[in-house]
Parts: C-alpha cells; structure tokens; sequence
C-alpha cells in the first residue's frame, strides 16, 4: 500500500513537472517569437487597430449577451461572473480607441503603456483565475435577479480596484524601447496571471462539463501569449502589438464560438424537456397533437390513411396499492419501452397521460393498425415479468374516424372504452357463480 502510494505521487510529481517544462517552452517560443517580430519596420494603421478594439468590444458584449443565456438555463455562477467582467472589459476597450489616439501624439520619449490595456487585461485574468473559486463562496440565491446584480456588484468592485492599484503609481507603464530582453515588462503581471489562470482551469476536470468550460483553458492560454507578445513592443502599434491585438481578437471569437455552441445544445436540450415525458421518455401530449396535426395535413396532401392507437394499462392503481408506486411508475415504463420496440422508425409512441399511451402509425390502415395492435398485445403476454402487465387498445383511423385531432383521438378513446368495457363483463361472468 504505501508503495503505491510513493508511485501515485511520484507519477503526480512527474505530470507537474511535465507540465511546467511544457508551460516554459511554449512562453519561451512566445517570446522569440515576440524578439523576433520587434526587428521588423512594421507599424499597424490606428484607424485598423481601432477597428480591432470595436470588433474586439462587439465580440465582447456577444459572449456576455450569450452567457446570460447560459446562465438563465444552468445557473452556472462562473460563466456568469465572467460574462458581466467581459461587459465590462468590452467597454474599456472602447475607451482605449481614446487613449491611444492620445498616446501616439507624445513624443517617442514619453511613449507609456496605455492604462485602459492594463487595467482591462489585468482585469479579465483575475476574473478568470478566481471565477470558480468566488463561485463557490457567493451566498446562494433564489433569485436569479439576485444573482446577476450580486455579481455584476462584484466585479465593479473588482474592476475598481484594479484601476486604483494601477494609478496608485505615479507614472503610467513605461516602455522601454532600447531595451533588449522587455521593452514593456509591466505586461508580464497579467501574463503571469493568465498563466496561472490557465494552470487552475486545466486542473479542475470537473469544470469541464460544457464546451464554454473547455474553451475557457483556451482563452486563458492565448491571453498568456497575447501578454508576452505585447511585452516585446517597443513602439505603440509595431508587430508585437499587432500580433499580440490579434491573438487577442482571436481568443475573444474562440469564447464567443463555445458559448453559441452551449445555448444550441441548450435549446435543443430545452425543446427536448418541453415535448418528452420525463418519467417514460416518449413524447408528451403536446408533442402527440402536433404529430397528429401534421400527419392530418400530409394525409390531406397524400389522400392516405394513417392510425392512432390509444392505449390503456389496465390495474395501474392495483399494481400501486399492492406493490407501490415505484412499481407503478417502473410498470409504465416497460410498456414504454415495448411500444418502442414495437414503432417503426417514422411512428411516434407518446405518453397521452396517467397510465394511457398513444401510438400514431403514418402510412397505415385499418387492418396494418389491428394487426400492431395484436403484436403489441401478443408482446405483452410474452413479457413474464412481475407484475404481469395487461393492456386496452382502441384503434381510429384517418380520414374514416374523424378528420381532425379532437375527432381521432375521441374515436381512439371510445374504441378504448368499448374494449375495456367488454373485459370488466368478461370478468364478472368468469367470477360469477
């Protein structure tokens, strides 16, 4: 036992250090990478940076606007807090266009880092190391309201002091462009601190419960090279910087493209719960009168017949009070999953409510409907399962009983009743004495 536990933690001490050695060796390439394109004659248009800002804010208020989303369907208190941070973060960014207009009219001696481009991109990588950590220790509301105006409160304040930690410093950043290694090393904080963002997200696998999670390791690494980039810039608007507002752009539409991914699964998701049972997993009432109402059109199109069985589990209140409900309830599950093994790929098997089913059989007439209707009853006398399980069927048929929804399904109900009707005779004469 105790050797397994020296391997166990000499494996953990290996991942770590294969880990950190990976970590160096991308920052490092980063970094060359950053040397290297300082040495080119390359300045990029500010009107073309700017644009970048405003595509780069627009991007922004996207991901928040589709967090939000997220966030009314999951509840998922860290995305929230990074959607609102990203709100915020996206308006900074248009008051940097200002800014660095005003920057590139000083002198190349008095060239500083712009404060909106700290205070933004310190800003949304504390929200990124902390956002699941502060999830856990925000007070629970039942107010989802509550939830929002909490958090976005949070990273206000947040934001807040960011801004006062920076001009808490007499002088802006400074760059420094004669130097050889970091003309703008300021930008290694928040680069330190998207690292380490990224080291927290890669190791909680169990955040990994959606694309956004995922993507989210993404983002936090390509803001770690957008920031080592941005540290080799000796100049405002040279190839560091280019490259560094690009990696930015592109982290930002990485995010944005996980999020639209979630809320289609989301709403697929939600489409799913809004026309399925969730006890048998067949379709719903609403779902059954909306295939019906399209099979009466396409048969009006087509001039051919289509069924409906509706179906009665006989003795379900019996099977309750002698076995219990869960039973019960496991009792129409079984007949759920035999209607389902006995539909074809274009029936739609649906729960109609309480312990009734319905059947819809497009393309098929009276004599294909009787005939399901034997196989199905012939599979539940095969099924030796306890509680034996017994079952009414009454059958309509397009257009011959009824050329509308409420027409079928109350034909299909008094074929039922008929047919139920003539059991309990049939029963009473075989106890009578």
């Amino acid at each position: 036992m105790t050797w397994m536990l020296v391997l166990k933690s000499f494996s953990e001490v290996r991942r770590i250090a294969r880990g950190i050695a990976l970590s160096s060796l991308a920052c490092l390439v980063v970094l060359t990478a950053g040397h290297v394109l300082r040495r080119l004659d390359f300045t990029i248009d500010p009107f073309l940076w700017a644009a970048s800002q405003v595509i780069s804010s627009f991007l922004c208020f996207t991901i928040a606007a589709n967090v939000l989303v997220r966030f009314r369907g999951t509840r998922d208190r860290g995305a929230l807090l990074l959607g609102l941070g990203i709100i915020i973060l996206g308006l900074i960014q248009l008051g940097g266009v200002i800014e660095i207009y005003h920057h590139l009219s000083d002198a190349p001696a008095r060239l500083r880092v712009p404060l909106t481009w700290m205070v933004g991109r310190t800003l949304f990588a504390c929200l990124l190391l902390c956002a699941y950590s502060v999830e856990k220790r925000l007070p629970r509301a039942r107010d989802p309201n509550r939830d929002v105006l909490a958090t976005l409160a949070l990273v206000a304040v947040a934001g807040y002091l960011v801004t006062v930690g920076f001009l808490a410093f007499p002088h802006e950043p400074p760059i420094h462009p004669s130097s050889p290694l970091l003309p703008r090393p300021w930008d290694l904080l928040p680069a330190l601190l998207y690292i380490a963002a990224t080291t927290r997200l890669r190791r909680a696998p169990e955040r990994f419960r959606s694309t956004f999670d995922y993507m989210l390791v993404w983002t936090a690494a390509m803001n770690a090279g957008c920031q080592l980039l941005a540290s080799q810039s000796a100049r405002l608007l040279d190839a560091p910087a280019a490259a560094a507002q690009l990696l930015k752009v592109s982290s930002f539409a990485v995010l944005l493209g996980a999020t639209l991914v979630d809320n289609s699964r989301l709403f697929s998701r939600t489409q799913d719960l809004a026309t399925t049972d969730s006890l048998t997993g067949l379709a719903n009432y609403r779902r059954l009168v909306e295939v019906l109402q399209n099979e009466i059109e396409r048969s009006g199109r087509t001039h051919r017949p289509f069924g409906v069985l509706l179906m009665d589990l006989d003795g379900l209140k019996s099977i309750n009070d002698r076995y219990g409900h869960l039973t019960g309830s496991k009792a129409l599950c079984r007949v759920a999953d035999i209607l389902r093994s006995e539909c074809r790929s274009i029936d739609v098997a649906a729960r109609y409510g309480g312990d009734e089913f319905a059947l819809v059989l497009p393309e098929t007439n009276e004599d294909s409907a009787e005939r399901v209707t034997s196989r199905i009853l012939e599979r539940f006398q095969k099924d030796t399962s306890e509680p034996q399980l017994s079952l009414s069927i009454g059958v309509a048929v397009f257009p011959e009983s009824g050329l509308t929804v409420e027409q079928l399904l109350d034909a299909a109900d008094k074929a039922l009743y008929e047919i139920k009707a003539r059991k309990r005779m049939e029963g009473s004469q075989t106890v009578r004495p």
